[in-house]
């Protein structure tokens, strides 16, 4: 294994619950979601050595995840076969209580638009406006009135 492929591990270890979880807000389905991981895992790969630091990883890492799930979403039904990737995570197996209410609310996030349900991600991720602005190429000021817009249609479902 080369130094490429070593940091490349490195860095899927050390955010695959970020990516994981982007999947996650796009699929209602363990297999889609384990689709799409995987596919984000490839997207990754083939951009990593064009990867020059020009913005933060974990920026890169966002784009690339909501970039891939976006356009499965998309390309639904046209996809070709994939080779299932074991993930340590599953989200579609606990059922307490606050796993209900996390489920409510990520029904009608799915709800929302692609590029509204891909703020509301970040934002739950806690990540500054700044950071939300330059993952999804809008300013500061204009995710503040997105998420304002937004929380009130979230408030409006039913």
């Amino acid at each position: 294994m080369d130094n490429l492929e070593k940091e490349f591990e490195t860095v899927v270890r050390k955010h695959r619950s970020t990516i994981y979880t982007v999947c996650y807000m796009f699929s209602n389905n363990a297999d889609e979601v384990a689709d799409m991981f995987q596919e984000t895992l490839m997207n990754m790969w083939k951009g990593f050595p064009k990867f020059r630091g020009d913005s933060d990883l974990r920026t890169w890492i966002w784009r690339v995840s909501l970039n891939t799930c976006i356009t499965a979403e998309r390309k639904k039904g046209r996809r070709g076969t994939t080779v299932p990737l074991t993930v340590d995570i599953n989200l579609f197996e606990d059922s307490d209580s606050d796993t209900r209410q996390i489920r409510m609310l990520r029904e009608r996030i799915n709800r929302l638009g692609y590029f509204d349900r891909a703020i509301v991600l970040l934002w739950l991720e806690n990540m500054s406006y700044d950071e939300i602005g330059a993952i999804v190429g809008i300013s500061a000021k204009n995710v503040s009135v997105r998420l304002v817009r937004i929380r009130e249609q979230l408030k409006k479902m039913s």
